[in-house]
């Protein structure tokens, strides 16, 4: 059986270009339609961690990249004054690994991937229905030093192969802000610099949505679209 893997950067709720109010919730419920298998996000607010279960119906692992500057309670509420404003400042960012309820979820843990001195970035991991490894991450912005997030992307390569069973294949998902990354091993990337990377098993190409897919009542969620491909 095929699993259907997605990803998305869902921008901190912030529709594109931002507005005072967050979309997150809109973005959750419209990123678990189709039920994918697998749905990794990106650039969440550490509050919104309790909620991704109740919102989506799925396993929910969540990692804090960065912790809030207050309590979540208040940063949450202060965020919503302006959240085009805000973002992350205030809520922190974090990164989750989302499964469907009828296949099992592992979380494996994570590990920092961002080098001493540069804004603290994890990779995060699971073992969904026990056939599979699945990464998260979330790479520096960085386009001045390439350099900057391909390394990262190199150490989240590695956190991910050395969880994995022999044998066991790895899906390596997320924002790498890095066009075009050529892993040995791993399936084609998308042409943007998000990307589902899969070793070890069959995949189709990536598809990315359309603009009108994460346009909901006018408004275009998020800055990046999401991607997706079958595993298996």
């Amino acid at each position: 059986m095929s699993l259907l893997v997605r990803s998305w950067n869902v921008f901190h709720g912030n529709a594109a270009p931002p507005r005072r109010r967050s979309f997150l919730h809109e973005m959750v419920t419209l990123a678990v339609a189709g039920e994918p298998d697998v749905l990794c996000l990106q650039e969440l607010p550490a509050w919104s961690l309790a909620l991704l279960h109740t919102w989506s119906g799925m396993h929910s692992e969540g990692a804090i990249a960065r912790p809030p500057l207050w309590p979540a309670p208040f940063s949450a509420w202060l965020t919503r004054l302006n959240q085009g404003f805000f973002r992350s400042g205030l809520a922190g960012q974090a990164n989750a690994i989302l499964v469907r309820e009828d296949h099992s979820c592992e979380d494996l843990g994570k590990e920092r991937i961002s080098a001493p001195g540069v804004e603290r970035r994890v990779c995060h991991a699971a073992r969904v229905a026990g056939r599979l490894v699945v990464a998260n991450l979330h790479a520096t912005n960085d386009f001045r030093r390439p350099e900057v997030p391909t390394a990262e992307v190199e150490r989240a390569r590695a956190f991910a192969e050395a969880l994995a069973r022999p044998g066991e294949p790895v899906v390596l998902a997320g924002d790498f802000n890095v066009r075009g990354p050529r892993l040995p091993g791993y399936s084609e990337p998308s042409p943007g610099i998000d990307h589902v990377l899969v070793r070890g098993a069959p995949a189709t190409s990536v598809s990315v949505w359309p603009t009108e897919q994460r346009t909901v009542a006018g408004v275009l969620l998020s800055d990046h679209a999401p991607v997706e491909v079958r595993v298996g």
